[in-house]
């Protein structure tokens, strides 16, 4: 490829509106265009990303047996409704009318048409298992579609869906899955971490999430650095003290704390340690109020706290709500003396653990100090883990204590059992000829969302930083004057025929452009080799290497750069 042959449109200045790392470095380097909001066209440079990989997963689905099909994204609204999700999948669903006023919807995933498509294809347990899967475009109607490719509204997505005869099956290939997404983060070069999750609206049993590890990742991870143990943190478990709860040692007392409403203001205003304190957050239930009980320094787990009995689904109280069943403004309420018949108390495990703890005293401007379980309200009706974990909680596993990280989900795998399969009637005849609904299991990648998540991961004030793996070209070679050179065009030129002789993808800048702009495109697109080639290096047969995370350049002989490279490339391929 040459410079010249191609596009490349590159801006000094990303636009005002561009928001994170990515999203700017992806329209400075021309890689996207907006078109609307959360909409992209992928430019040249930005799609040559995108097919590399695309080539990655496609190669490791294969090897993992899968079998690739492509299905409509234009999906009718009935096998929605078949399914249950019609309703319940909300607004994020685009749907439409055909000019016959026949309901449709862009899928924004494919359970629905894939579990229609194998009830109709496959009838005996002898085809099975099977495993489909495809690479195609997604909508979502994002509310506030942001972050460029990391939240858009369209989007490409790798989504496969395996059908067994039976759970363990399903889980043989659910671990097939996990090695295949590890193999495939791996090779395209990305720092990453296979995580514990929770199912969310897609439902089943069980499910991991993969993460490119990035600090302006939008998850939280809790790991363990001394065990495997990783989790994200509305999955990560949060253990009882190890501690027993200590005896009543102060008297319970109110005290006046004006304005005082956040549990931070509260412990400084009465010098005491924020994890002595206890906050109450009012939620409704069945039009029933609950008080969940967290310590001061913790933060609720909605996804935790929803999952109980007796909770699904809540809804965190009105002002008015808690004024009518505590007869209190929020931010003073607490569990002491109210009417347990019609308030429930919900404790997190460590707030069971606290004694002579300060909490709200349901009376505007006034807290209780000295507060003892038994002493001076009942125990909780339910005691259950309800807040994220923190870094030095224990871990889990028992093999040490937990750390926090940030990371972007590119990839989830899911159990998915019998959901979709026996809401759409999807059945087999087994071995004795009676009819069984097939076990599910769904894995996806999120194709673009990857391109965005590797720029987080690998940037600098220059631009981006690629893995050779997924960048647009492996080699870029600058030669100095071109076309003033004869010696220099000629040495560029046979660099770049030897290069692609050799299988390397490179591209030869021969733009008539000063050398500081070339450089700094090509650092602002993230070409990780660079190679200059200039008169005064070919009067000794050399030329200038530069890695693109390399502080300062290093020459090599002119025959050597070759072989040189393809072994660095094959480094990288191989590590």
């Amino acid at each position: 490829m040459r410079a010249s042959q191609f596009f490349i449109a590159t801006l000094k200045e990303a636009p005002a509106d561009a928001e994170v790392v990515s999203q700017k470095l992806m329209l400075r380097a021309g890689m996207i265009k907006r078109l609307a909001a959360g909409i992209y066209t992928w430019m040249p440079m930005g799609l040559r990303v995108v097919r590399k990989i695309e080539r990655i997963v496609r190669a490791e689905m294969e090897r993992a047996g899968a079998i690739e099909l492509f299905m409509p994204a234009v999906q009718p609204a009935e096998l929605w409704q078949e399914s249950g999700r019609w309703e319940k999948y909300g607004p994020e669903l685009l749907r439409i009318k055909d000019r016959h006023d026949r309901e449709f919807v862009i899928g924004p995933t494919h359970e629905e048409v894939i579990t229609d498509v194998v009830r109709r294809e496959i009838k005996s347990y002898r085809q099975l298992p099977k495993h489909f899967y495809q690479i195609q475009t997604k909508f979502r109607d994002e509310i506030r579609p942001r972050f460029g490719v990391m939240r858009g509204r369209e989007f490409t997505m790798k989504d496969g869906y395996s059908f067994h005869a039976d759970f363990e099956d399903l889980q043989r290939e659910y671990a097939n899955m996990y090695q295949t997404y590890s193999r495939i983060f791996t090779r395209l070069g990305l720092g990453f971490r296979a995580v514990a999750a929770d199912t969310g609206s897609i439902g089943g049993t069980g499910s991991h999430e993969f993460h490119v590890l990035a600090d302006s990742g939008e998850d939280a991870i809790a790991f363990c650095p001394d065990s495997e143990y990783a989790a994200n943190v509305e999955l990560a478990e949060a253990l009882p003290p190890a501690a027993p709860r200590g005896a009543a040692g102060e008297s319970l007392a109110k005290r006046a704390t004006p304005d005082k409403i956040r549990c931070e203001d509260v412990a400084e205003f009465l010098g005491t340690p924020l994890t002595r304190t206890v906050k109450a957050i009012a939620v409704m239930h069945d039009e029933a109020l609950v008080l969940l009980l967290i310590r001061g320094d913790h933060h609720l787990n909605e996804v935790k706290a929803g999952k109980l009995s007796g909770l699904d689904p809540f809804r965190f109280a009105t002002d008015a709500e808690v004024e009518r069943f505590l007869g209190c403004r929020p931010g003073y309420i607490g569990p002491v003396g109210i009417d347990r018949e019609k308030v429930r108390v919900i404790a997190d495990r460590a707030v069971t653990a606290m004694d002579n703890f300060v909490c709200g005293a349901n009376e505007a401007g006034f807290h209780l100090t000295g507060v003892n379980w038994g002493r001076d309200l009942p125990e909780p009706d339910a005691v259950a883990d309800i807040r994220n974990v923190v870094v030095g909680d224990r871990s889990p596993d028992g093999k040490g204590c937990l750390d926090i990280c940030r990371g972007i989900e590119v990839g989830h795998i899911f159990q998915l059992r019998t959901k979709y399969a026996e809401a759409l009637q999807c059945k087999f005849l087994d071995e004795q000829g009676k009819d069984r609904i097939m076990e599910m299991g769904c894995y996806g990648i999120g194709i673009t969302r990857i391109a965005g998540a590797a720029i987080e991961q690998g940037n600098d004030e220059q631009g981006i930083i690629f893995p050779a793996a997924i960048a647009p070209f492996e080699v870029v070679i600058v030669p100095m004057g071109y076309h003033k050179s004869e010696a220099v065009r000629a040495a560029a030129n046979k660099l770049r025929d030897d290069l692609l002789a050799a299988g390397v993808d490179v591209i030869l800048d021969d733009r008539d452009e000063r050398p500081g702009v070339m450089f700094a495109d090509w650092e602002l697109i993230g070409v990780p080799h660079r190679i200059v080639v200039g008169e005064r290096g070919l009067k000794e047969n050399k030329v200038e290497y530069k890695g693109r995370r390399d502080a300062e350049a290093t020459m090599l002989p002119a025959g050597d750069a070759v072989p040189f490279l393809r072994e660095i490339l094959r480094e990288k391929l191989c590590g």
